[in-house]
Formats: C-alpha cells, sequence, structure tokens
C-alpha cells in the first residue's frame, strides 16, 4: 500500500500519538565494546563521526552511555509517502513557534517526532491542535 503524498490529508490525519517510554540520543565510536544487540536500538544512523544510536534511557543509564537531553516519541499515525512534501516542515514549524525543539525521524510507514519530556504534553497539543486547524 502506497503511503499519502497530499499534504492537506496528511496533516488531516496525522492522529498524533505519544508514547510514554523514554528514549535518548547518543553517539558511539566505531570502536565501542557496546555491541547494538546490548542496546536494542529503536533506531540507528552511521555518521563519520560514529554510530547516532536512539535507545531507551533505562538502557542508556545501565550501560553508562553518556547523552543529553531525554525525549518522548509522537508518532504521526498516518501512512505517509517517504516522497511526500511539507508534513516535516508543518510539524517542525508549529513546535517550533512553541518553542518546542523537533528531532524527527521518518520510517517507511510513519514518521516519528522526539521531544523534549518536560514539553511532551504541550508538543502533542500543538500537533493536535495543526490537526483540528486543518478541517
Amino acid at each position: 500500500m502506497a503511503g499519502e503524498t497530499d499534504l492537506g490529508k496528511l496533516i488531516s490525519t496525522m492522529q498524533p500519538v505519544l508514547g510514554e517510554p523514554e528514549y535518548v540520543f547518543a553517539s558511539l565510536d566505531r570502536d565501542s565494546p557496546i555491541t547494538v544487540t546490548a542496546l536494542a536500538p529503536l533506531g540507528m544512523f552511521y555518521e563519520k563521526e560514529g554510530l547516532t544510536v536512539i535507545v531507551l534511557k533505562s538502557i542508556a543509564d545501565i550501560l553508562g552511555i553518556t547523552y543529553q537531553g531525554v525525549y518522548q516519541c509522537i508518532t504521526l499515525k498516518v501512512h505517509s509517502s517517504l516522497e511526500a512534501v511539507g508534513l516535516t516542515a508543518a510539524v517542525s514549524c508549529a513546535l517550533a513557534n512553541e518553542g518546542i525543539s523537533a528531532n524527527v525521524v521518518a520510517a517507511y510507514y510513519h514518521d516519528h517526532i522526539f521531544v523534549p519530556v518536560a514539553k511532551a504534553n504541550q508538543a502533542l497539543s500543538c500537533l493536535l491542535k495543526l490537526v483540528t486547524d486543518s478541517h
């Protein structure tokens, strides 16, 4: 099934849902003794400087991994196409207007927005308002 590309439909049907787990972003050196299996990462991305991982805060704490900031994930339940234009911008802009940072991960079916724990409920309200205002 192909994902949605129409920006109006994406925003009006995005159904943002706030997850409860707390996540952190961390970077591991290429020679790190910590295995990906031990991390059970939600996501990872290889960069020139090292392996960026998105992991549960509890796992990072147990393994002694250094991180800055703790986040919760808001998942947009709409099946967005990877070729859709404007959804990330609309979401990021709405959150920026509220002073909320957004770390967006576009996966195959859904977009996931990691927001600071302290502002997670405010971020969810902001995105729900974006949906309401689009009707």
